[in-house]
This record gives structure tokens, C-alpha cells and sequence, in this order.
């Protein structure tokens, strides 16, 4: 079994995807900018969803990988992890806990081997 745990400060994702177009597009799949578009502040929501992807890469001990490969699904009491790409072979299940208020956005992910 492994942890992983990441901490965002939401204004620091919103002043990156304003700097740098199609940043939005390379880490986030088309589903979970579609569920962060439909909220007042979508960054929250993706920046929840950012501390999903780097603490599931530090539970799985990832040096290099594509942000596309570990994806948010689902939403409320049914949201979890798929694997995706070169990590979809991994053999584990991935539990999440992912949380935001105004200004902070975090993560914590689990990662067991079946």
C-alpha cells in the first residue's frame, strides 16, 4: 500500500491557465474540464482534480507521465480514478479523498496492489 498527498493554491492553477494557452487541455481530460465547466469557478474544481492526478503519481512512485493518463471519473460519493494509457497495465486499485475551499485545494490517494 502507498500514499500520495497534494496541496494547491487555487489562484496559482487560475494565473497558469491564464498564461498559458491549451495548459488547460494537456493536463486536464475533455470529462473533467466538461464537469469543472459546469461550476462557478471551474479552477477549483480543477485544481482538486490536479491534486488527484500528482498524488496518485507520488503514490505510484511516477518520475515521468502524461496528466492524461490518470483520470478523475464520476463525482460525489462515486468519484474515483481510471488509469489510463501507459499506466492502465497497473494491477492496483486507487482510493481518493479530494477536497477545496476558496483559496486551497487538496488531495490524498491510496494506491493498493490487488
Amino acid at each position: 500500500m502507498r500514499v500520495g498527498i497534494d496541496l494547491l493554491e487555487i489562484t496559482r492553477l487560475e494565473e497558469a491557465l491564464a498564461r498559458r494557452p491549451g495548459l488547460e487541455e494537456r493536463i486536464f481530460t475533455e470529462g473533467e474540464r466538461a464537469y469543472a465547466a459546469r461550476h462557478a469557478r471551474p479552477a477549483q474544481h480543477l485544481a482538486a482534480r490536479f491534486c488527484v492526478k500528482e498524488a496518485v503519481a507520488k503514490a505510484l512512485r511516477l518520475e515521468a507521465w502524461n496528466h492524461h493518463d490518470i483520470e478523475i471519473v464520476g463525482e460525489g460519493a462515486q468519484i474515483g480514478v481510471a488509469l489510463r494509457g501507459a499506466l492502465a497495465d497497473r494491477d492496483v486499485d486507487v482510493e481518493i479523498s479530494l477536497t477545496h475551499s476558496r483559496d486551497t485545494a487538496g488531495a490524498v490517494a491510496l494506491v493498493v496492489p490487488r
